[in-house]
């Protein structure tokens, strides 16, 4: 027993053998506390203004809208000048923009138009720093430990999940949400210091881009005509747009459903960090899986999140969040993963900022929509068609699998400029497992 358990922590906690994950990872670990305490007090100050769906869904809305108008941009200038001397700005500018709201708030003079502002800022940040943070980690562990290194990046964010929203809750509640925006600003620190202590000579960089024209349209292109990229990315589109507006959805059943306050908002936040702590590691532990599960995996989280709008009492709510926090983490990891392993390393950055537009720049479109939903018809109605635009993702992306299955895959596109000159290049074919070939 002693021997299964010992080989199953190694196989789960793989990626922290190498030197240079094990830093990043710390760093990040601590600093996530921070965004989720952040989080809580931006969209609890919200409701509590204006008492409205709309204006929470619009402030997660502002947040995501630079990303979604330039969110190639982004992947543009980690495949161009690096990942790692991009974190260093990136990380520095997100801990300032949380400085500013700590300052205004704690002097007694934030408004509800500067939480908007402020917002927007780091929207414009996140559009570099997630392709550049999400692309940079196979360049720390390389192509073997890659799954598992996303997933116990997400475990890492999830636990923040956990822990944050609970001390945001009871910090709002006693001193003032302004100590959770001071902390979070403290904790960028950990992530610089953390970058510092990584060795660069055994990084497994990919070729830098060369500066061209087209970039952008180029990695669009690529995307188009690579089925697995292509679908991966239309599932979370359709689930980042409806299904991930927990931001939006939950302080509405928490106060309209179930008439709780800020520290029953961060319970349940709380809750859904817990079941994804443990689904992930579950999904860690498991090692390579086929692609093919992830549309099992949409239509499982679908149906979770269906059950927590349908619960009838808080505690059913809450064991309902435990299982969708299970889902939504699996069904991220093995999303991430796939589109990291099946791009062309050059072409990385780019398709990793196509999943954040998936991931959080079609929130702009989802945040307001979900909020007048919930705010019109009710926050079940919010919440729940989130659950089924999941199950009908899912469904689709089965649905077109299985015909490539049946066809055959197509012939690989030879378009796609290399790192170094715009000439034409083959590359590897995709096959139905999302896997290119080894280098």
């Amino acid at each position: 027993m002693q021997a299964w358990a010992r080989q199953a922590a190694s196989r789960t906690f793989a990626s922290l053998r190498v030197r240079n994950y094990r830093y990043y990872f710390a760093g990040q670990s601590a600093s996530m506390v921070g965004t989720w305490m952040q989080s809580v007090a931006q969209s609890w100050l919200v409701f509590t203004f204006t008492h409205s769906g709309f204006a929470v869904g619009l402030l997660v809305a502002l947040q995501a809208l630079p990303v979604l108008l330039f969110g190639p941009f982004g992947g543009v200038l980690g495949d161009r000048f690096g990942k790692y001397r991009l974190l260093f700005w990136t990380q520095s500018l997100a801990g300032v923009q949380a400085f500013a709201l700590a300052a205004l708030d704690l002097a007694g003079h934030l408004q509800l138009w500067q939480l908007y502002v402020i917002a927007t800022s780091l929207g414009f940040i996140k559009l570099i720093d997630n392709p550049t943070r999400q692309s940079f980690i196979i360049e720390m562990v390389g192509r073997e430990q890659v799954r598992n290194a996303v997933t116990l990046n997400m475990i890492s964010g999830n636990i923040a999940r956990l822990a944050g929203p609970s001390v945001a809750g009871l910090l709002i509640a006693f001193v003032g949400s302004g100590w959770c925006f001071l902390i979070n600003a403290c904790s960028f620190t950990f992530v610089v210091v953390a970058l510092l202590f990584i060795d660069k000579g055994a990084l497994m960089p990919a070729e830098r881009a060369a500066r061209l024209r087209g970039q952008v349209s180029q990695g669009f292109r690529y995307v188009s005509h690579e089925p697995v990229l292509r679908d991966v990315l239309v599932m979370m589109a359709v689930i980042g747009c409806l299904t991930y507006e927990f931001q939006t959805t939950l302080p509405l059943m928490v106060g309209e459903v179930f008439h709780g306050d800020a520290s029953g908002y961060g319970l349940l936040t709380g809750l859904m960090g817990l079941g994804a702590v443990l689904g992930g590691l579950v999904a860690a532990g498991r090692g390579e899986r086929r692609p093919d599960g992830l549309y099992v995996i949409a239509v499982g989280f679908g149906v979770a999140v269906l059950l927590a709008a349908l619960a009838p009492t808080q505690t059913l709510e809450r064991l309902a969040m435990v299982v969708v926090g299970a889902g939504s983490v699996t069904f991220t990891s093995l999303g991430n993963s796939t589109l990291q392993l099946t791009s062309a390393p050059h072409m990385r950055g780019r398709v990793m900022s196509l999943w954040s537009v998936s991931r959080l720049g079609t929130t702009p479109i989802g945040g307001p929509l979900v909020g007048f939903i919930g705010g019109t018809l009710g926050a079940r109605y919010g919440l729940g068609i989130g659950g089924l635009a999941a199950i009908a993702a899912g469904t689709a992306g089965f649905i077109a699998a299985r015909r490539r299955r049946h066809t055959g895959p197509p012939a690989s596109p030879a378009y796609a400029g290399s790192a170094s000159e715009g000439a034409a290049v083959d590359l590897p074919p995709t096959s139905v497992r999302g896997a290119a070939p080894a280098s």
